[in-house]
């Protein structure tokens, strides 16, 4: 079950999980042309995928896409959390309450949601995985980018929170830090001249890895962290940045 299965990562994680075996309940908020095309793509692969509305901020919506994911699919083994708005690159000081109001109800209340609303499930299943998409701003603050960086922070802690609570129960929880990919919300940023050739050249003097990470890079981790591979890996942070923070 993807959150967010229309955004540059998203998509992404649901290539990844369908090329390593995976059905999928693919969740979109708006754009279901996008997640239509997805789904047509993914089936080539031979999955079974199902398509599934969800508003991050209406916990019914969340309960009503699990529970049409477990009617088509039997279950669900895994959540993936990839939901998330377009992120304006503001100082704290200059960031607008409303801004920061929108971002913890769609990053944090929306990942908590989620989280209540599949371990029921996991747990009468006899277990299941939580993979969130978090920033690699956690490792080393990057200016401008509280609005991501700071509510993913606080998903962090409920990662380690349902790892820790959920883990007899065979539940697992863990993150991948996503620094810079060069596809979706950083493209729409740079368009919008967000950032410019003096930020691009501060991030990249600060990456023992001299490139921008590739969409496919984030699945697979995604993919790894979702299955029995990860077997006996929870409460963890897979940072995949080029090494930013090192």
């Amino acid at each position: 079950m993807v959150l967010g299965a229309t955004g540059g990562l998203g998509a992404a994680s649901a290539r990844a999980l369908a090329r390593d075996g995976s059905d999928l309940a693919l969740c979109f908020r708006s754009k279901r042309d996008a997640a239509e095309a997805l789904a047509e793509e993914l089936r080539g692969h031979g999955r079974t995928v199902t398509l599934h509305p969800v508003d991050a901020t209406d916990p019914a919506t969340i309960d009503a896409a699990r529970d049409a994911a477990i009617a088509a699919h039997g279950r669900v083994h895994a959540l993936v959390w990839a939901a998330g708005p377009l992120v304006d690159q503001l100082h704290l000081s200059e960031t607008p309450l409303e801004k920061w109001k929108r971002a913890i109800a769609v990053e944090v209340n929306g990942f908590f949601a989620a989280a209540q609303s599949l371990i029921p499930h996991f747990r009468a299943e006899g277990g299941g995985a939580f993979v969130h998409l978090g920033s690699a701003g956690d490792l080393y603050w990057p200016p401008r980018d509280g609005l991501s960086v700071a509510p993913k922070a606080a998903n962090e802690s409920l990662v380690r929170g349902i790892a820790k609570e959920e883990g007899r129960h065979g539940i697992r929880a863990n993150s991948v830090l996503v620094g810079v990919i060069d596809a979706g919300m950083f493209h729409e940023l740079l368009a919008q001249g967000q950032f410019d050739d003096a930020w691009v050249k501060e991030v990249q003097a600060q990456l023992p890895l001299k490139r921008w990470g590739t969409a496919e890079e984030i699945g697979h981790a995604v993919s790894f962290l979702a299955s029995a591979r990860a077997g006996y890996t929870t409460g963890q942070q897979l940072a995949v940045a080029g090494g930013y923070g090192v």
